[in-house]
């Protein structure tokens, strides 16, 4: 990172540190809406889908909330090439039910994840302490783990919980994880 990317993150994000590991059981099931999108425009997408999605929850109730409320947005099948996926947001809800046009379902599978906490330091932070925090997993901790990214169904979400609408917020940023095949790592 550059003297100014540092400076940013300072000022809107608290320090990332290490996960810790999790085996999420069971699978997470979401209503919501997704969008295709790349590293370049996901903070514009995810703003445009959130109001959009904002505003769909005005008008139509998702049926099976579950309580306490949480939300998951999920980013999967990126190509590191062309540097694309797609990022799913929605309400974590107890079973599916299709009676709501407009939303459709995602099931965060069950597996082996690193947690890394997200500390923004106020509602304007939210996007670089996502990036930071994201940074810091794919860039720095994942290479020196014993682990890599499970491929899976999912690359990460983010899980937002009653903390992420505290006087001091956080989420939980999930990574999807295997043990790496090399020996010395493990």
């Amino acid at each position: 990172m550059s003297v100014l990317s540092d400076i940013v993150v300072n000022l809107f994000a608290h320090p990332v540190q290490g996960p810790k590991i999790v085996d999420l059981a069971p699978p997470v099931k979401i209503m919501g809406m997704g969008v295709d999108t790349t590293i370049s425009k996901v903070a514009r997408d995810v703003a445009r889908l959130g109001k959009q999605y904002e505003r769909y929850k005005n008008n139509v109730e998702i049926p099976n909330l579950k309580t306490p409320w949480g939300f998951a947005a999920v980013s999967t099948g990126y190509d590191p090439q062309a540097q694309t996926f797609h990022y799913f947001m929605g309400d974590v809800v107890t079973r599916f039910e299709y009676s709501s046009p407009g939303l459709k379902p995602f099931e965060i599978p069950a597996g082996t994840y690193a947690v890394f906490a997200v500390r923004p330091k106020n509602k304007l932070g939210w996007p670089v302490a996502i990036a930071a925090t994201k940074r810091l997993a794919y860039q720095d901790w994942l290479p020196g783990s014993a682990y890599e990214p499970a491929g899976g169904a999912v690359d990460d979400f983010e899980y937002h919980d009653e903390r992420s609408v505290s006087k001091n917020p956080e989420i939980d940023l999930y990574v999807a994880i295997k043990p790496k095949n090399d020996p010395d790592l493990l």
